[in-house]
């Protein structure tokens, strides 16, 4: 493998990309592939593209893609739904294992939907249960023996901190607690190894460090040993034992079978089986190698050419995922102002200017390159113009 593979994605002339963290790019091939399967499996084959096609083996197929980036057993990795559903179900199912207990733990730094999720699912059960949520280098502390289940974003989206995964895990067993893993920053960003951490739960989205595209199905991953015995609070007609028996009474599925609710985005798993097929090139160490190396060339120039920004992520790269985060108060209207002069990151309220580094398609030229056009936007104040101060609806 070598490092980046450029020729592999359809990224648009003059752009430096600093957002793959957020919504990768277009894989090549991948529109081919789509336009192949609307016109040859559902164009020429209509309903009958479920068998002749394998559309509904997808879920597990591709899972089984994603699982082996994730470090998960073969079988133990499904797709579809959205991340909010695959949160919802983990943690459904967590509290049922522990039902003498009544706290969820999280942490400041996860995903506000993660949060969401848990909140709407607590105040539904009505059983008692309480959300606490603490500051993410106060997490170990707070595993305690009154805890159900840990809710854990792996990378901050915001910051890019990464927990030590393995430590946590060991610590929420150690306390009798379930672990669940949210992966949307981690799966394609760095080395993850479910079946090492011995995690109950993990859950990931697509379209980011895995280049699914927008609205790309989630995922879920549930320990084998374990799975056998969850009740699915969402029992949808696919994950029932034999969906087309059409019986009135559900039976769970075998398996991560059972973790399948509706019917499966089959057009969008098609891109994401497609984009998928680089992953059998690449080396996850290597990856995480090339991904440090870009971050710290960031850091480094960013700190000499643009002193008006403090560093949000941090110094140390082990812990970080591969993303780096600035703050700056005008970082709004500076991001916009960075993408209008063709160099795309993101922006997180209040003050965080977001930029992530993928190694697939990124190189040490493109940092520097990003670098110099932001210090001139800082340095000439480019970003004080009314259109780059307007808040749009997506940041």
């Amino acid at each position: 493998m070598t490092l980046p593979m450029k020729d592999r994605f359809d990224l648009p002339a003059g752009i430096i990309y600093l957002d793959g963290n957020s919504l990768g790019p277009l894989p090549a091939g991948v529109t081919d592939t789509v336009a192949a399967m609307t016109r040859d499996q559902w164009g020429a084959h209509l309903i009958k593209g479920w068998n002749v096609d394998g559309w509904m083996a997808q879920p597990s197929r591709v899972g089984d893609q994603v699982g082996r980036i994730i470090g998960a057993p073969p079988g133990s990795v499904v797709m579809g739904d959205t991340l909010s559903i695959k949160v919802y179900q983990a943690l459904s199912a967590a509290l049922q294992m522990r039902p003498d207990r009544k706290v969820v733990l999280s942490d400041s730094g996860n995903f506000p939907t993660d949060l969401y999720m848990a909140e709407g699912l607590i105040r539904h059960l009505d059983h008692g249960h309480a959300l606490k949520v603490v500051a993410p280098g106060d997490v170990a502390a707070a595993i305690d023996d009154t805890v159900a289940a840990v809710m854990i974003t792996h990378v901050d989206y915001r910051t890019g901190r990464m927990h030590d995964m393995d430590a946590i895990t060991a610590k929420a067993h150690r306390a009798g607690a379930v672990m669940i893993w949210d992966l949307a920053h981690s799966a394609g960003a760095v080395p993850v190894d479910m079946a090492g951490c011995g995690a109950e739960f993990a859950v990931g989205c697509t379209y980011k460090y895995l280049n699914g595209g927008p609205g790309a199905p989630a995922f879920i991953h549930v320990r084998p040993d374990i799975v056998g015995g969850i009740d699915p609070a969402l029992a949808g007609w696919l994950g029932h034992e034999a969906p087309f028996a059409f019986d009135p009474d559900y039976r769970p599925g075998a398996g991560i079978e059972r973790m399948r609710v509706g019917t499966p985005p089959v057009i969008q798993l098609a891109a994401l089986e497609a984009a998928m097929a680089i992953w059998d090139r690449v080396d996850m160490a290597d990856l995480r190698a090339a991904s440090i190396r870009l971050s710290e060339q960031f850091i480094a120039e960013v700190e000499a050419a643009c002193p008006d920004l403090t560093l949000a992520s941090p110094r140390d790269s082990r812990q970080r995922g591969s993303q780096v985060s600035f703050r700056f108060e005008q970082g709004y209207a500076a991001m916009q102002a960075l993408i209008a002069h063709g160099v795309i990151g993101d922006f997180r309220a209040p003050e965080i200017m977001r930029f992530g580094f993928t190694p697939l398609y990124l190189d040490a030229g493109d940092v520097s390159a990003a670098v110099e056009i932001l210090a001139r936007i800082l340095r000439d104040r480019l970003w004080d113009r009314p259109e780059f101060r307007a808040r749009q609806r997506v940041t």
